[in-house]
């Protein structure tokens, strides 16, 4: 009984080519649309997720304005951070633009930083040449620094510049580091980079002796285990109250892990209301079936009326028809995922970034029309599988 239900219902959608053309038409929009706009958002959900990961995960950043009475946090209140449990290093955020000579010669406007040994150890790849900042650097407040290729052009153009030494405010500071180039497509390395004239780099403990930094503002605290991330934040907020006599709004720990989490649930809420605005698409497309179901049953009347007059039970026309509306939604359905893994294809190009194939989506689709096809195809079939022979035949 399938198999011959499953040839008439072929038989009769080849028959009525255009037709049943224009009726999957919506569930093909509805289908590629929902393919479409899941795969996009999952493709930049992992692009935007790794930059946020490349910018801070491991990591958090204090910002400490103090009080009226104590502005910033003191050497003291950063050697307790950097001794906590869980905590690899801190790199303070100090800089100013300032003039640097070598040989004679000035150079103005050259970022001049402090940074933390940690920041070259989380950063491998920070160092092109030469050799980071170590611990002792900062322990000792080494006069070190690392300069990058524009400060190198500008102050050694065809000089080996390691071993040199520069003249800063006063102070001769020898070059230990060529800093490598910031990567263009790489959110962190644009945000490190400086001056145009060029950047210079020291242990953030000199960089305080030298210009009397009292106060420091801004800091990172890289952490060991990430997983004991909520109880470093806590540990550093105790340090923190004690340091400005747990004064409100004198300190801010933002934990990029955090952030991550809100971004995340905020990508998965806008994908759920995409999604389900293209469902309208598949809403509409279903009408249309049940509407040329509906047609077709009131076409083939007679024919529904020859095969009960010659023994077919309703169940059996029901089946039929049932399965004619979930083909054609089926049908509809798998173009509608060619089309949508193309498109989404086409849009990740255009956007820059990764294409992520997704077999959620390929199944909520297909599922989705399988769905639309069983549920607007039910009430023309019932009504086809009701027909009075007698009536039916009538019409004949």
């Amino acid at each position: 009984m399938l198999k011959e239900s499953l040839r008439m219902s072929i038989s009769n959608i080849v028959a009525n080519k255009m037709r049943s053309f224009l009726t999957i038409l919506g569930i093909i929009i509805g289908v590629m649309a929902i393919i479409a706009l899941i795969t996009v958002m999952e493709s930049a959900t992992g692009e935007v997720t790794a930059q946020f990961e490349n910018l801070g995960t491991g990591k958090l950043t204090v910002q400490a304005n103090g009080t009226a009475l104590k502005s910033g946090l003191r050497e003291t209140d950063l050697a307790k951070i950097e001794d906590l449990p869980n905590v690899s290093g801190i790199s303070p955020s100090l800089s100013q633009t300032l003039s640097v000579v070598y040989s004679g010669e000035m150079l103005e406007d050259v970022a001049v930083k402090g940074n933390g040994y940690a920041y070259f150890q989380r950063t491998l790849d920070a160092v092109e040449k030469g050799r980071p900042l170590l611990p002792i650097d900062c322990e000792q407040r080494s006069r070190v620094c690392l300069i990058d290729s524009d400060l190198a052009h500008a102050l050694f153009s065809g000089e080996e510049p390691l071993g040199k030494q520069l003249l800063i405010k006063g102070t001769r500071f020898t070059i230990i580091g060529l800093l490598a180039d910031p990567d263009v497509d790489d959110v962190m390395s644009q945000l490190q980079a400086g001056s145009e004239n060029g950047t210079l780099i020291m242990p953030y403990t000199t960089y305080m002796r030298l210009f009397g930094v009292k106060g420091v503002t801004g800091l990172e605290v890289y952490v060991t285990d990430s997983d004991l991330t909520n109880q470093t934040v806590e540990d550093i907020e105790a340090v923190l109250d004690e340091s400005f006599n747990y004064h409100d709004n004198s300190y801010n720990v933002i934990n990029m892990e955090s952030l991550l989490d809100v971004m995340d649930t905020m990508m998965s809420l806008m994908t759920n209301l995409l999604v389900g605005i293209a469902s309208i698409a598949l809403l509409v497309g279903g009408i249309g079936i049940m509407n040329m179901m509906l047609v077709s049953v009131t076409e083939r009347t007679g024919e529904i009326g020859l095969r009960k007059a010659l023994g077919a039970k309703p169940r059996s026309i029901q089946v039929q028809f049932l399965m004619e509306s979930v083909i054609l939604s089926l049908l509809g359905g798998i173009i509608g995922v060619a089309l949508g893994l193309a498109v989404s294809k086409v849009l990740s190009n255009m956007m820059n970034i990764a294409f992520v194939f997704s077999p959620g989506a390929v199944a909520l689709g297909v599922c989705f029309s399988l769905a639309v096809g069983v549920i607007f195809g039910w009430a023309p079939a019932r009504k086809a599988s009701n027909l009075n022979p007698i009536d039916a035949l009538r019409s004949v």
